[in-house]
């Protein structure tokens, strides 16, 4: 296409008048014919052969005018034809060519260029070559079908399934747009191109007509009369040579019209259609010829003849001719060949499609050969060509799927699509041998073998053997993949990949299927088989490799394999490659150990059935599905026995079919035979009805029974944990008379139904009345022993009893009104409502519904019972009980408290809002509990108070306190030490300070010691209070606004509660201590307040009493030192105990200086006093000594001596 020029770059442009913005008529009008010119110099030397000189005759003088209107008018075409000139010598062919718009086809057309826009018009500014398509079109041959079906077959229809499979031609959308059908009118196109070139060229049939005869024929027809033989020339009818002449055309008809009647084809050459068209075709010549003797001038020629007395020519024409059997034959033929639907099957673009195809050719051959005289002969190789076909149209659909190429899945599908295909053909083959063998017999034709050889044949072998080794294939290399135990990721390790060799076999795998890929696999011509074979060993060869690896490691994990389990993990493993004869045969030698293995694995099973049934696991998983007795043991037979028949098929599995014909398969089989036979049920079936008819059973009496317990205390108390009732030996107690083994023998029977036993039909219409009654018995049983625990709980519960009295009471009214009911209602009600629902009888059914309506109401009265006694004693224990409990151990205050009685009152309003009987009088002894509850409070609460306001901060006093606590938890229990050890360490009497003042030198004490004792008995008030000032919790609160009159005052505290002490000695005790308190602080106080006569005292007035008594001085210094280690301390203050504190700081100093002043003064005035008394006594001392020393020391001598 280089020799094509550039179009854009025309001197017209150079003006600037034509512009890339210009419309397009502007551009059409401006286009110069010379860029065509151009065009077709450059185009037409390669493209026909042409060389520039002869192109000359192109662009004669309507050459402009030609272009310019081809460019400017839409859908304008133009052709180059290339025409040769007959020439009469040897010498070289001429060619001439010339430029049209108009098509014409002459046998002298070399060939045809057309020349067709892509666009409306032609653009001067863009190269002609992207506006122009360019079509070469042959001829030159006998017909143009050929070209035409190679245009469309290579051409046309490949270049649209490209575009199409470009844009993904399996989408949905494509059958929305037609896609599909395009396909097959492509497809149909190309077949009747290729129809047209295998058609059998019927001869034409044209008749000799005299000159004569035929203007006598003509001038008759101008004249409007109808031609005959006075028309001619009288002297003609005797010329014998006129008649000669027509005797001779005649004869000529004769030959001529039987080389079309005698005219035949073999119909094993060629194709099916081939055949169909050829008697189309006849048919349409004989009605040609036919058409043709019925003319004027045919008949004008025999009246001549006829005339003539020449009867050989006419009398025998018809007879000569065959025309009449050969017509007959035809028709009779066609009515197979006519509307024959050969063209589903060649049109025909998937596998979908030639099924359908073949469905409808055998659909319409079987039917139509029927009504016609088709020899079978001739049918049997229409068959075969019909096969031709079918193989030639299967093998281009599946070449085009390149089934090497597709992935697995899709591959499968498309065998799987075609054995049925081949499976159809079969069977329709079947058919139509077996119809033309009886219609051979029925025609009485000579007898030739039904055979048909279809062409196929070697494609269907192909495409099997193709399937069988594809699928080994593909099981290799899912073996050797990195997701099983022989790939790449399987093994960890150097050589993951690596064995024997070190050949990686994932890889070559993958190498031998590439050697498969590279040949056509659907070739089964001599060449293509040898080439097939020739691949298939290079591929064996390179897969050898990989199955000797495989070998290798399969011996390795069968001879590792510990048991029969582990060994048939590794066939199941490697399973998929036994088909493989090199790895089966490497298999054998683990016969002998895998049948040891399931001898071992069967002698387990027997041992598991001599355990027998009701002591194995199954018994009591049977009993938990509620599976009865006899079902379950059948069912677990049955499932020793598919265990035994897959130990039996692993076997076969893994050695292959026949494994029992062996001698040791064959005492394994024998073993295995017998074991079944033990398995047998059929025996425990049999004694089952056997004892069934045996027993006296039925569905009969009262609803309830009242039964005796007459067991023992052990197996009674095992019953009571059964039922979850308390039973002892001798109670009487409320049953359901409904035999257990009914609902036994109902289940029974279901399951051994469903085990495809046939029960006989009394046991069967038992089992139907047990069944009818079954979910009433089951419903009443339930009921009764709920009703029955419900019993025992609240006999447990008692502090619940009379809250649930009511519902009780409602529950054993129900019981006295189904004391007279009977199963036989409910069995005839079953019946009767099943007809009265038919009859519309409505009231008849309520009449009879009853029964099942008691049945429901007593069902939930006991439900309601069940929930209420739940719910009860659920709110009792988890609510009322643990709060109530929890007041005797919570923290002494009033939020702890009032908060646990608010809990317990929102309860009691919940029991009160859903309606519960004797509230009243159960929440009056819940009251008398707490009130116990906290009267031991308050007696703890008193000792407690006692103890720390009696307690003092020396350690004697502290002792003693802890003792006096230790009592009080001693008598307090465990529960109390919790509440003891809070008020230990958080009950506190608060200290009162009293202050010794002094002032207009008055001594007094502020607060008074009246103030001590009213604080000391309000915190005693408010402890107490505590409990005290408690709401009191009431069942009435919601009726509380409807009861106002008339309603007596009730105490909504528990005040009261310091009355009902038992010894008032426990009330009168904290009184006591603050009594003595009070007296023990009065006498200290009153020492203080004595001090006030240091000031109101006169001095003289105290020693004028004291007189000169020495005595009375002296005693009174000694009063006055005692006294002053009232005052005279380092300390500021007097503690009694932690409730009192007397602070005398502010008077200690003055009642000190004071006292000083005193002390001072007296001690003078008695030093005044001794002083004197002293010099009185020097006095008198003085004096007798003075009197002693006047006395004679011989006197005093004498007198000694005498004394002595």
């Amino acid at each position: 296409m280089d020799l094509i020029p550039p179009t854009n770059g025309h001197s017209d442009l150079a003006n600037g008048e034509a512009s890339t913005s210009s419309t397009a008529p502007s551009a059409a009008t401006s286009f110069d014919p010379e860029l065509f010119r151009n065009y077709l110099l450059a185009l037409l030397p390669p493209v026909i052969g042409a060389s520039p000189d002869d192109l000359e005759s192109l662009f004669d003088d309507e050459f402009d005018a030609r272009v310019t209107r081809f460019a400017s008018e839409a859908g304008a075409v133009l052709y180059v034809v290339k025409s040769k000139e007959e020439l009469e010598d040897d010498s070289p062919p001429i060619y001439s060519y010339h430029l049209t718009s108009q098509l014409t086809y002459h046998s002298s057309n070399v060939t045809t260029l057309a020349l067709i826009k892509r666009g409306p018009i032609l653009d001067p500014l863009t190269p002609l070559a992207t506006q122009l398509h360019f079509l070469n079109l042959f001829a030159g041959d006998e017909t143009p079908y050929e070209s035409l079906h190679a245009l469309v077959s290579h051409g046309v229809k490949p270049w649209f399934d490209a575009f199409v499979g470009s844009r993904g031609g399996a989408k949905e959308g494509d059958t929305k747009l037609g896609i599909p059908m395009t396909k097959k009118k492509f497809a149909e196109l190309e077949l009747s191109l290729l129809h047209l070139q295998q058609n059998v060229e019927i001869p034409e049939t044209h008749l000799i007509i005299h000159n004569v005869i035929q203007r006598a024929v003509q001038e008759a027809q101008e004249n409007g009369v109808r031609p005959n033989i006075s028309h001619l020339p009288p002297h003609l009818l005797s010329d014998s040579s006129f008649l000669n002449t027509l005797h001779s055309h005649v004869n000529s008809w004769i030959k001529s019209i039987q080389a079309v009647t005698k005219l035949s084809r073999d119909v094993s050459s060629g194709t099916a259609s081939q055949e169909i068209n050829f008697w189309l075709s006849l048919e349409r010549a004989l009605e040609n010829i036919e058409a043709q003797l019925r003319t004027d001038e045919v008949n004008m020629v025999m009246d001549c003849l006829r005339n003539a007395k020449r009867f050989h020519a006419t009398v025998s024409f018809i007879a000569d001719t065959g025309l009449k059997d050969a017509t007959d034959l035809v028709h009779k033929y066609n009515q197979l060949m006519k509307d024959f639907p050969l063209n589903e099957l060649l049109s025909a673009t998937d596998l979908d499609k030639v099924q359908e195809g073949l469905n409808l050719i055998f659909g319409h051959v079987n039917r139509k050969l029927k009504l016609s005289p088709y020899p079978i002969r001739r049918a049997l190789p229409l068959v075969e060509a019909i096969s031709r076909d079918f193989n030639d149209v299967l093998l281009h659909i599946l070449t085009s799927h390149r089934l090497l190429y597709t992935p697995y899945d899709t591959f499968e599908r498309l065998m799987n699509q075609t054995a049925n295909i081949f499976k159809t053909w079969d069977d329709h083959i079947k058919e139509f041998t077996s119809m033309a063998r009886e219609l051979t017999r029925k025609r009485v034709e000579k007898f030739i073998p039904i055979k048909i050889a279809p062409a196929h044949a070697k494609l269907q072998n192909r495409t099997q053997y193709l399937r069988e080794w594809r699928k080994q294939h593909e099981q290799l290399a899912v073996m050797t993949g990195p997701t099983r135990g022989l790939g790449v990721g399987a093994i960890a390790g150097a050589g993951v990949a690596m064995d024997i060799g070190g050949v990686d076999m994932e890889e070559e795998v993958k190498e031998a299927y590439e050697i498969m890929k590279r040949i056509d696999v659907l070739e089964v011509s001599v060449e293509g088989s040898e080439i097939w074979t020739a691949a298939e060993t290079a591929y064996n060869e390179r897969v050898s490799r990989v199955e000797n690896q495989i070998i290798a490691r399969l011996r390795d994990r069968l001879g590792t394999a510990r048991n029969a389990n582990e060994m048939f993990r590794v066939f199941s493993k490697f399973n998929a490659l036994f088909v493989r004869p090199k790895i089966r045969g490497a298999i054998q030698e683990y016969q002998t150990q895998l049948i040891d293995s399931v001898k071992e694995d069967i002698k387990h099973l027997h041992d598991k059935f001599k355990t027998q049934y009701r002591y194995s696991e199954a018994f009591h998983m049977s009993q938990m599905r509620d599976l009865p007795p006899i079902a379950g043991a059948i069912v677990w037979a049955r499932q020793i026995e598919r265990q035994l028949v897959a130990y039996m098929k692993r076997v076969e599995d893994v050695l292959g079919k026949g494994w029992e014909l062996y001698a040791e398969g064959q005492k394994l089989q024998a073993e295995s035979q017998a074991f079944r036979k033990k398995l047998d049920t059929r025996g425990v079936f049999e004694a089952w009805l056997h004892d069934i008819n045996r027993r006296n059973m039925g569905v009969d009496g009262r609803l309830f029974e009242i039964v005796k317990v007459r067991v023992a205390p052990s197996s009674a108390a095992a019953a009571a944990a059964s039922s979850g009732n308390t039973v002892s030996s001798g109670q009487y107690q409320l049953a359901v008379n409904f035999d257990p083994q009914i609902i036994t023998l109902f289940k029974e029977v279901r399951n051994l139904l469903w085990l495809n036993f046939q029960v006989p039909h009394a046991i069967t219409n038992m089992a139907k009345d047990a069944k009818r009654v079954y979910p009433h018995a089951v419903s009443l049983m339930e009921t009764v022993r709920t009703y029955g625990q419900m019993l025992d709980l609240v006999e447990k519960n008692r502090a619940v009893e009379w809250l649930v009295a009511e519902y009780r009471n409602e529950a054993q009214r129900m019981i006295s009104r189904g004391m007279n009911i009977r199963w036989d209602y409910f069995i005839n009600q079953y019946d009767t409502a099943r007809y009265a629902a038919g009859s519309g009888s409505s009231s008849s059914a309520v009449a009879d519904n009853r029964h099942i309506q008691f049945v429901r109401e007593f069902a939930s009265v006991v439900s309601v019972l069940q929930d209420k006694t739940n719910s009860v004693i659920d709110l009792y224990k988890d609510v009322i009980l643990r709060n109530v409990e929890e007041l005797a151990t919570c923290a002494y205050t009033s939020g702890a408290f009032s908060d646990l009685l608010g809990k317990v009152q929102g309860a009691i309003d919940k029991l009160n809002l859903e309606g519960y009987a004797n509230l009243e009088h159960w929440v009056s002894e819940l009251d008398k509990r707490i009130e116990g509850i906290l009267l031991q409070r308050l007696r703890q609460i008193i000792d407690v108070w006692c103890t720390e306001f009696d307690r003092s901060d020396d350690g004697d006093d502290g002792a003693a306190a802890g003792k006096r606590r230790g009592v009080v938890g001693a008598v307090g229990g465990d529960k109390r030490s919790k509440d003891e050890k809070f008020m230990e360490h958080h009950m506190t009497i608060k200290p009162i300070v009293h202050e010794i003042r002094i002032q207009n030198q008055v001594i007094f004490l502020d607060p008074p010691i009246e103030y001590a004792r009213a604080t000391w008995i309000q915190q005693l008030h408010d402890w107490l209070g505590v409990v005290c000032r408690l709401r009191r919790i009431q069942s009435s609160r919601y009726e509380i606004g409807l009861q106002m009159q008339g309603s007596v005052a009730a105490e909504t505290t528990y005040t009261s509660l310091l009355t009902k002490f038992p010894d008032n000695s426990i009330l009168e005790r904290p009184f006591a201590l603050i009594e003595t308190r009070i007296r023990a602080l009065t006498a200290y106080v009153s020492k203080w307040l004595q001090f006030q006569s240091l000031w109101d005292l006169e001095s003289e007035y105290v020693f004028n009493r004291l007189g000169d008594s020495l005595a009375s001085w002296q005693a009174l210094l000694t009063s006055i030192k005692k006294a002053r280690s009232t005052f005279d301390t380092s300390e500021t203050s007097k503690n009694f105990g932690v409730c009192a504190i007397v602070d005398y700081e502010q008077v200690q100093a003055r009642v000190n200086a004071k006292y000083d002043a005193w002390q001072r003064d007296v001690t003078n005035r008695f030093g005044q006093k001794l002083g004197n008394a002293m010099k009185e006594m020097h006095a008198q001392i003085l004096k007798a000594r003075h009197e002693l020393e006047h006395h004679s020391i011989e006197g005093l001598m004498g007198g000694g001596a005498g004394r002595r």
